[in-house]
């Protein structure tokens, strides 16, 4: 009987050493490489924001290709510094907040000049939480970064 259990606690072992080298791998295919998208508003200006995430750059890929047709306008919090793949805007979207929406309370919404033009409001009256949903967001396309 006692070698039963230590055949079988070994077993164990090794199974469980197998779990936690395999968990690692499956986390780094879980994770992709990013996307960048670009969006459009009434202004006519162009924002490029990056995703991280495999499910919202798979949505925003499906928004581009006119299956998702009800969340498609881009909503995400306010970095207030610039990113190089985005100029040249002196702000960004931060990539694990962003995510589409297809309605939104006016507090959020704005186009991207006026928000540039008072950047140092954002997340006080204006902007509240530095969440940013233009209503007249547009995706247009999926962009390389320069």
């Amino acid at each position: 009987m006692r070698r039963i259990l230590t055949k079988f606690s070994g077993l164990a072992a090794i199974s469980m050493l197998a779990l936690a080298v395999a968990q690692p791998a499956q986390a780094a295919q879980a994770s992709a490489a990013p996307a960048y998208f670009e969006f459009t508003d009434s202004t006519q200006q162009t924002f490029v924001f990056k995703l991280t995430d495999q499910g919202k750059i798979q949505q925003a890929r499906n928004i581009l290709a006119g299956t998702e047709t009800e969340r498609t306008q881009v909503i995400g919090k306010v970095v207030k510094t610039p990113a190089p793949y985005n100029k040249p805007w002196k702000y960004q979207l931060d990539p694990d907040s962003v995510s589409f929406f297809g309605m939104a309370v006016e507090a959020c919404d704005s186009n991207m000049v006026y928000l540039g033009q008072h950047l140092n409001e954002v997340g006080g009256a204006f902007l509240p939480g530095s969440t940013w949903c233009d209503w007249g967001s547009k995706l247009t396309r999926e962009v390389t970064p320069q």
